[in-house]
């Protein structure tokens, strides 16, 4: 059966970081990249990157690039996001995603709610 599982609900201060990790269960990891997408409330999906496991390449959001860093765990099958410098705005739901290359993503992580608020 596939998964993707995400850690629990956060919540953080204006300037700091936070990590949250995808677990994939049921598949090769390497045969897929893994997608972070994110929302906002009151906002559509917004793509942040992706990350390809078999060998830790990634593709960024233009305008993520300075502050979010994406990483893959083999060992664990596990996949992290990254955000630093946190920002009110920076709240929303996170969301790892199975992208299977030239379809639409098959398989959503429960996504992860991350709070930024003093």
């Amino acid at each position: 059966e596939v998964q993707l599982v995400q850690s629990g609900a956060e919540l953080r201060n204006p300037g700091a970081s936070v990590k949250v990790s995808c677990k994939a269960l049921g598949y090769i990891f390497t045969s897929y990249y893994i997608d972070w997408v994110r929302q906002a409330p009151g906002q559509g999906l917004e793509w942040m990157g992706r990350i390809d496991p078999e060998n830790n390449g990634t593709k960024y959001a233009r305008n993520f690039q300075d502050r979010v860093t994406f990483a893959a765990d083999t060992s664990t099958n596990t996949a992290y996001v990254e955000l630093t410098s946190l920002r009110i705005e920076d709240t929303a739901l996170y969301f790892c995603a199975r992208d299977p290359l030239g379809s639409e993503y098959d398989y959503w992580g429960q996504g992860t709610q991350v709070t930024v608020s003093s």
